[in-house]
């Protein structure tokens, strides 16, 4: 008695939903998701990039006192992109929180803790953030220790992102559902560290290009601040890590999709990322002779550059929401198949209840264990009917005269036949339980 509602089919989870209306359109949502994900990511980028480029010149600045004063600029985009983030980050998680309820919850439940540290670690980053911001002076002749602070800081968001992209790649798998145990097992699923490469060359490759910019503003007093460093140079290099970081994209990308389970690879999906691809190659040329191209000339190409690879961000944005649908929404018609069903049978049992009875059913309806069945038990049993479980009359019959047997059996169950096991259910309370298996010793035996 008393089964789970959730089903296996094959290794596949179904769980029954609860229909309630979308507040917009759906199509309205996912355009929410995508677009606004892809502001958010953006700032994430700039955020984790531009930590690791400020912890590479503040370490390089120990030998060249103009390196350090570089970190210095670049640490005060830092906690700006961060403010920007967390802001851009409310409207696609509101987003997939209502479009994909149930397996964003699901995943987040299976991660278990590093779900829930997920907060406390990116909160002792930014106060690490801003501590090595403000700080910068006075720890001055203490360089260990303020370097000390952005590298755990910058630790902290290298693992971030990877609990992150854990979850959603988990969210997307409910035939992983029933074998994952935890963080680490959902950790070492295929995609994952493929994923989390793409994602860490997109942060350099973003933050090199924002860094041209924000070097190359003519506001800005470059040779005032840094007199041992060049201009040109130092926006050549960051070009340079821009280059480098798409060409490496472009050797993790094929990995991405080839470690993607295929179900979710369709024809649209493809064309859309192979799409994006192609357009990034056309920035990767311009970014290519920005590098080698003549100082006269250098900085022509930055407006096409960062326009190219903003439509490139969308395509393969597009393409990743076109494979979360596609290797989804199969799972979520057994969904609705599934609620469909038991929305029947509920309805069924409301109407059985409400028809009429002669004085003698009428007694035997009056038991008061039969109505805790019909409000705990009829997704999964039926009284003459084999549902989920066995039909009550069958399960009367094996206990008869053992009413301790079946209440033993309602509290602790054990697994007697194929298909999903009953959970426990001495959450019902003794009382209601004992009231259950007399209705069913007394009454449902009389109808054997």
């Amino acid at each position: 008695m008393f089964y789970s509602i959730l089903l296996q089919a094959q290794t596949t989870i179904v769980q029954k939903d609860i229909p309630l209306p979308l507040p917009v359109p759906e199509w309205f949502l996912v355009l929410i998701l995508v677009l606004m994900f892809l502001v958010h990511i953006l700032f994430i980028n700039f955020m984790v990039g531009g930590s690791i480029l400020t912890l590479v010149y503040q370490l390089l600045g120990l030998r060249k006192p103009d390196y350090d004063k570089l970190a210095y600029e670049v640490a005060q985009t830092i906690t700006v992109n961060k403010s920007l983030a967390v802001v851009m980050g409310i409207a696609p998680l509101l987003a997939i929180n209502t479009l994909y309820t149930t397996y964003f919850y699901t995943a987040n439940a299976l991660t278990g803790l590093m779900w829930i540290l997920i907060i406390p670690l990116v909160t002792i980053a930014f106060l690490l953030l801003y501590a090595h911001k403000f700080m910068w002076h006075r720890l001055e002749n203490n360089k260990l220790l303020h370097i000390s602070i952005l590298a755990t800081s910058v630790a902290i968001f290298l693992f971030v992102p990877l609990i992150f992209l854990t979850n959603v790649n988990l969210m997307m798998f409910p035939d992983k559902w029933s074998v994952v145990e935890g963080f680490l097992s959902a950790l070492v699923l295929p995609n994952v560290f493929p994923r989390y490469l793409h994602f860490l060359n997109a942060c350099l490759a973003a933050s090199g290009l924002l860094l041209v910019w924000y070097f190359g503003r003519k506001d800005f007093d470059f040779e005032v601040k840094f007199p041992s460093l060049s201009r040109y140079e130092i926006r050549k290099n960051l070009y340079t890590v821009t280059f480098y970081g798409s060409v490496v994209q472009f050797l993790v990308g094929p990995i991405v999709l080839i470690t993607l389970p295929t179900q979710g690879l369709g024809w649209n999906v493809l064309t859309v990322i192979l799409t994006g691809a192609s357009i990034a190659i056309v920035a990767m040329v311009w970014l290519w002779k920005e590098i080698t191209g003549p100082v006269a000339q250098f900085g022509r190409h930055f407006t096409k550059i960062a326009l190219t690879m903003g439509v490139v961000v969308l395509f393969m944005g597009s393409g990743r929401q076109l494979y979360r649908s596609n290797v989804i929404d199969p799972h979520r018609k057994l969904v609705a198949k599934k609620t469909a069903e038991y929305e029947k049978l509920v309805k069924e049992a409301q109407a059985e209840a409400l028809k009429p009875k002669n004085t003698e059913t009428a007694t035997a309806a009056a038991h008061p264990g039969e109505a805790i069945f019909q409000m705990n038990c009829v997704a999964c049993h039926q009284v003459n009917e084999k549902l989920v479980g066995p039909s009550m009359v069958e399960a009367a019959g094996i206990y008869k005269g053992n009413i301790a047997g079946l209440i033993g059996w309602i509290k602790q169950p054990g697994k007697k036949r194929e298909g999903p096991a009953m959970p426990a259910q001495a959450h019902i309370g003794d009382d209601k339980i004992k009231q259950v298996a007399e209705w069913m010793d007394g009454t449902l035996n009389s109808l054997c």
